[in-house]
C-alpha cells in the first residue's frame, strides 16, 4: 500500500475526479440468440445476464478488451471483463473505453467489481425480473486516478486474481475427482438385487411453491426459501434459512418439512435448473413459486446426491424448456428413474459422499476455506486500493 500512497501523493494529492460512464466509455454491439444457436464448446464465448458463460456461438460482435453488466434477470448488475472476441447478448451491456490514455478497461472492471454490490442493490429494479436502466449506468460515477496509479492497482489486483485463479483451479480439479467418484458410487448394474429402480414419482410426491417474492422478507419469523437462493446460497442440505417472512403470510403458503427436498425448477442455464437442497430444520419453513417440495421415504441426502450425478442432468436437459428462462415441470422430474437400495445402504453411501463433499464444498476447512480466506483479503486491499479522497 506505500507504493500507492506515494504514487497518490505523487500524481493527486488534491483528490482524484469523477466521471460518469457516458462520459469515459461507448456502448459497443450486443444481439440476441436463442438457445439452440449456441454450442457447449466453439468459436467464440457468449456472455448475457448470468455469472458464467452463456455458451459458445460461431460469430462474435465485440472485439478487445471490453466490459459488459447484465441488465436483467437474477444476476442484473454483475461484471465481466473480456480481452478477447466474444458474443455479447441482449441481456447485457457491453462498452469500451473512449481513451485508453486516460482510462484502462481493467482498472474500470476492478472498480465497477468493487461497486458491483452497490449497482446491485440500489440501481436494479427488482420487479417480477430484476432489471438495471441504461440512463442509470451511464450516469454512474467511475474515480478516475492518474494512469500511473491506475496502473499499479491493476498490478497488485491481478497479482490477487492470479492466486485465487490457481487455488480455483485446484478445487476445480479435485471436485471432478469427486464427481467422478459420487457417479461411480451411485452407479448400480441392472438387475441387482438388492436395488429396486423406481421413478421419483413413484417414491414421492412433488408440491409447487407459492407466492413468496423477495420484498416479502422480514427480519425475523417464519423461515423461507427463494428459489433463487437455491442455486445463490445454499449447499446440499440445510438447518437454517437465510430469509424469514411474517406469520401471516406463512400460513397462505406451502411449506416444506424436515426431510424434503426443495428444488428450483427456474434457471438462466442448464446447470443451475434442478438445483437442490435438503431441509434438515425441525421447523417447516416456505417455499417460494418456482421451486417444488419433493416428499418421500428415502434418505433425503441419498436422493439430493443422486440429482447431482449425470445420468439426472441429462434427463433435465432432455425435458428443459424455454430460452432466456429455463423450466423444468414437476410432472417431468417425477419421471425420473433412481435406483432404490436399503435405507442401511443409502446411508452407508451418504455417509462416504458427505466427507468428499466437505472436502470440496465446506469452506470452513481444506481448500474451500483457503480460498474464501483469500478472496476476503483480496476484496480488503481492493477495497482498500480503490477508496480515493474526491477532488475538490
Amino acid at each position: 500500500m506505500s507504493r500507492i500512497d506515494d504514487l497518490i501523493k505523487q500524481y493527486c494529492p488534491n483528490g482524484v475526479e469523477e466521471c460518469s460512464i457516458a462520459e469515459l466509455c461507448i456502448p459497443t454491439n450486443k444481439g440476441t440468440l436463442t438457445q439452440d444457436k449456441l454450442t457447449e464448446k466453439g468459436k467464440y464465448p457468449v456472455i448475457n445476464s448470468g455469472r458464467e458463460l452463456y455458451g459458445y456461438y460461431d460469430s462474435f460482435n465485440n472485439d478487445g478488451e471490453r466490459i459488459t453488466i447484465a441488465s436483467r434477470g437474477e444476476y442484473a448488475g454483475y461484471i465481466s471483463y473480456f480481452n478477447e472476441k466474444f458474443w455479447a447478448g441482449g441481456l447485457c451491456y457491453p462498452y469500451k473505453v473512449k481513451d485508453s490514455n486516460r482510462l484502462m478497461a481493467k482498472y474500470l472492471y476492478y472498480f465497477l467489481k468493487y461497486k458491483e454490490k452497490y449497482l446491485m442493490n440500489n440501481l436494479v429494479a427488482r420487479g417480477s425480473i430484476p432489471a438495471l436502466n441504461k440512463m442509470d449506468v451511464d450516469k454512474f460515477k467511475i474515480a478516475v486516478p492518474p494512469m500511473e496509479v491506475q496502473e499499479e492497482i491493476v498490478r497488485i489486483l491481478d497479482k490477487f486474481t492470479e492466486l485465487e485463479a490457481e487455488l480455483e483451479a485446484e478445487l476445480e480439479a479435485r471436485k471432478k475427482q469427486y464427481e467422478y467418484y459420487r457417479d461411480n458410487l451411485l452407479k448400480f448394474d441392472e438387475p441387482n438385487s438388492n436395488v429396486v429402480w423406481k421413478t421419483l414419482g413413484e417414491i414421492g410426491h412433488f408440491m409447487r411453491g407459492n407466492g413468496l417474492q423477495k420484498k416479502d422478507f422480514t427480519e425475523s419469523g417464519v423461515g423461507c426459501i427463494h428459489y433463487g437462493q437455491i442455486y445463490t446460497y445454499y449447499g446440499l442440505s440445510a438447518t437454517k434459512t437465510k430469509s424469514f417472512i411474517s406469520e401471516e403470510l406463512s400460513r397462505r403458503l406451502k411449506k416444506a418439512k424436515k426431510g424434503d427436498l426443495i428444488i428450483a425448477t427456474t434457471s438462466e442455464n442448464i446447470e443451475d435448473v434442478c438445483k437442490s437442497v435438503v431441509w434438515l430444520g425441525n421447523d417447516d419453513i416456505a417455499i417460494s413459486g418456482d421451486a417444488y417440495i419433493y416428499r418421500h421415504t428415502q434418505n433425503p441426502k441419498y436422493i439430493a446426491y443422486y440429482l447431482q450425478t449425470s445420468s439426472f442432468f441429462e434427463h433435465k436437459r432432455k425435458y428443459a424448456t424455454g430460452t432466456k428462462v429455463i423450466r423444468v415441470s414437476g410432472e417431468h422430474m417425477a419421471r425420473f428413474r433412481i435406483p432404490i437400495p436399503p435405507l442401511s445402504e443409502q446411508e452407508r453411501i451418504v455417509s462416504i459422499l458427505d466427507k468428499f463433499d466437505a472436502l470440496v464444498n465446506d469452506i470452513s476447512e481444506g481448500l474451500p476455506a483457503e480460498l474464501n480466506a483469500r478472496r476476503k483479503q483480496y476484496e480488503y486491499y481492493r477495497d482498500k486500493l480503490l477508496t480515493f479522497k474526491k477532488q475538490l
